[in-house]
């Protein structure tokens, strides 16, 4: 199954009680494939807040963006957890929901060697019929999904592609050792062109709420061996890359794309605790970053 090389991480819209937006939601989907050009959408991965969301939040946000989708779009499921029982549970639901996908992070806090991480995808990609995507975000989970069991995992027939957000090396030698058709994502909007460059496909943004358009352009331009300009615009938009997670100070996904939405597109609402919005200095940085 193609998922296009520009996928977003989809944020979840909240209303004023914290609870889901739908109506919200369904317009962020149609903004996100027509405007900003999304070839994929993950519904309820980190970006979404899935720690805060409830199962039934997250089968519910899994049809809806199905059924609002209509085919314009692929739709990923983020279905990862650090409980492999659980993982299989709701990637089996999700696969009853109608996704295209699913998404599994590497499992979080008990922070499994290789072998419990290469156990614990595998068992889960054998209860479904879905192609699966694996997610390795060390910063997150603290635990490196290696080179050698990636390359494991993807020998498995519908283990299909990575979200990576390791290094330039090791998404190398992932790219070099997988089998050909075993697409490889950077998981850092900053490391997109780097990573098309050393053959990677594509990219699985947060910043794509925002640049989405102007990312598909960058990727286009490489593809089609107009590099110079890809670079041109890549300088371009870095400042946007870094500055949603560096406002002025870090600040935990989604919690600065959020607050951008409602500069550029509409406003999605705030976030659940334990996070929060942005101070006063962060939402000024954002503004001079953006507007």
């Amino acid at each position: 199954m193609e998922f296009g090389r520009l996928i977003t991480a989809m944020v979840t819209p909240f209303d004023a009680d914290g609870q889901i937006d739908w109506q919200t939601t369904g317009q962020l989907i149609d903004y996100l494939i027509e405007d900003q050009q999304s070839d994929s959408l993950v519904v309820s991965g980190t970006t979404g807040e899935s720690p805060t969301l409830s199962d039934e939040e997250k089968l519910e946000l899994f049809r809806f963006a199905v059924k609002h989708a209509n085919g314009r779009c692929k739709i990923i499921a983020g279905t990862g957890s650090n409980n492999t029982a659980h993982s299989i549970h709701l990637t089996k639901e999700a696969e009853a929901a109608g996704v295209d996908a699913v998404l599994l992070v590497a499992p979080y806090y008990n922070r499994p060697n290789q072998e419990g991480l290469f156990q614990h995808f595998k068992a889960i990609a054998e209860a479904t019929a879905l192609p699966v995507i694996l997610y390795n975000v060390e910063g997150r989970t603290g635990v490196n999904l290696s080179v050698e069991t990636t390359l494991r995992l993807a020998q498995i027939d519908n283990v299909v592609a990575t979200k990576d957000c390791a290094s330039t090396d090791q998404l190398t030698q992932i790219i070099s050792g997988a089998p050909a058709d075993f697409k490889v994502y950077t998981g850092d909007d900053s490391a997109t062109l780097p990573a098309l460059a050393i053959g990677g496909y594509g990219t699985i943004s947060v910043a794509s709420h925002i640049i989405g358009a102007e990312m598909k352009e960058l990727i286009q331009a490489y593809t089609s061996g107009n590099v110079q300009e890809a670079a041109r615009m890549n300088g371009r938009l870095f400042p946007i890359f870094k500055g949603l997670f560096q406002c002025p100070h870090p600040v935990p996904n989604p919690v600065a794309v959020k607050y951008a939405l409602g500069l550029k597109a509409f406003s999605v609402g705030g976030v659940r605790l334990p996070l929060v919005t942005v101070n006063e200095a962060e939402a000024a940085f954002l503004r001079n970053l953006l507007v």
